[in-house]
């Protein structure tokens, strides 16, 4: 499995048959290089966990011009058909929810934001309630991504029940938990092999860098990779 960060909370995973985009922001992301055509080339499935245009990004744009499978809320789901998204394309789901998206499933778990989009008019349109996302892949290795997140004792039963072993962490702080918290959250409630952290250094209003994730995980046995944007790792 090749997986790619394209700044903030955007990756990208290939395996199989399967190019899989996670909250997809590319136009108008400080961090990202190229374009979003380039990178929705080939897209099999985009997943979204919640609203917020910076996660939300091209996924519109790509899902029309790929016919890509969309795995969201079912209000997300709803929007995007509004906006000529085919019906057939959707695999909407909640909270416990699990969904096959075919040679992988995904479980839409917790987490503690919100979600919502802004219209061109301005106005403010609710988007279901925000998720953690959780890829069991035939063959690869179980990943987690948080979403825009705090910390939550809960976080214990994901494991328990899924046991990920990589986790896409946010970092950032102000929005989600900051470096030390999601250290204390990977050690406390998870058994990662690997954590990659996210969602830091987009925007100056959030963390420049992980540093404080970094050096809170110092010691423990979980590796972090600390990525550079529009870079790709293969597990």
């Amino acid at each position: 499995m090749k997986l790619t960060w394209y700044g903030h909370a955007a990756f990208g995973l290939e395996f199989a048959d399967s190019k899989v985009l996670i909250d997809p922001f590319l136009e108008g992301n400080p961090s990202f290089e190229g374009n979003w055509q380039d990178v929705a080339k080939g897209a099999t499935h985009v997943l979204l966990t919640h609203g917020h245009d910076d996660h939300l990004g091209n996924a519109l744009d790509i899902c029309k011009e790929t016919g890509a499978m969309l795995v969201a809320s079912y209000e997300i789901c709803m929007h995007f058909a509004g906006k000529g998204v085919e019906q057939k394309q959707l695999n909407p789901g909640n909270h416990g929810g699990t969904v096959n998206c075919g040679g992988f499933t995904t479980t839409f778990v917790n987490a503690l934001h919100s979600s919502s989009s802004t219209l061109d008019n301005g106005e403010n349109v609710y988007l279901g309630n925000p998720l953690g996302l959780v890829l069991h892949i035939d063959g690869e290795k179980t990943v987690y991504h948080m979403g825009d997140t705090d910390i939550f004792g809960d976080m214990a039963l994901i494991n328990e029940l899924h046991q990920p072993q990589v986790g896409l962490v946010p970092v950032g702080d102000r929005f989600t938990m900051g470096g030390a918290v999601a250290a204390l959250a990977c050690q406390r409630f998870f058994n990662f092999e690997i954590a990659i952290p996210c969602h830091f250094g987009t925007f100056p209003i959030i963390d420049e860098t992980a540093d404080a994730f970094v050096q809170g995980m110092e010691g423990h046995k979980t590796a972090v990779e600390l990525m550079k944007p529009n870079s790709s790792i293969t597990f």
